[in-house]
């Protein structure tokens, strides 16, 4: 069963605003990287381009964090106010569009610039 706002259309892992009060709208997104890229990955990760950075900042990405389990689990969380519009910057960056490429070689299946990813259903909250 997913957890989606019919209403509103909204993708999964994405609360409902209230009407009443903004509610920061979150993002969460599972990867999978291939167990023998693990040590590999974390290092790229360590040393993000500049430019890709810029682009994240650009399109309103916000308070961004990767985790990953040991087999390569990866759970990426942040907070963006327009998810359709941060896409449409992604996907015309080229620092992202290179990222990507550069960094299909660690993933089981990679990601495409400014495509949707699996997102996870946000099943509790305290703020």
């Amino acid at each position: 069963m997913s957890i989606q706002d019919s209403r509103r259309g909204l993708p999964r892992g994405r609360l409902t605003p209230s009407p009443v009060e903004h509610v920061l709208v979150r993002y969460c997104f599972h990867l999978r990287v291939r167990p023998d890229k693990v040590r590999e990955y974390v290092e790229e990760h360590r040393k993000v381009w500049p430019d890709v950075l810029a682009a994240l900042k650009e399109a309103g990405i916000r308070n961004y964090s990767i985790f990953m389990w040991k087999d390569g689990h990866e759970f990426g969380i942040f907070e963006c106010d327009d998810w359709n519009a941060a896409k449409g910057i992604l996907g015309a960056s080229e620092a992202v569009a290179r990222w990507e490429s550069h960094m299909a070689a660690y993933l089981d299946r990679p990601v495409q610039p400014g495509a949707d990813l699996e997102w996870l259903d946000e099943v509790f909250r305290l703020d």
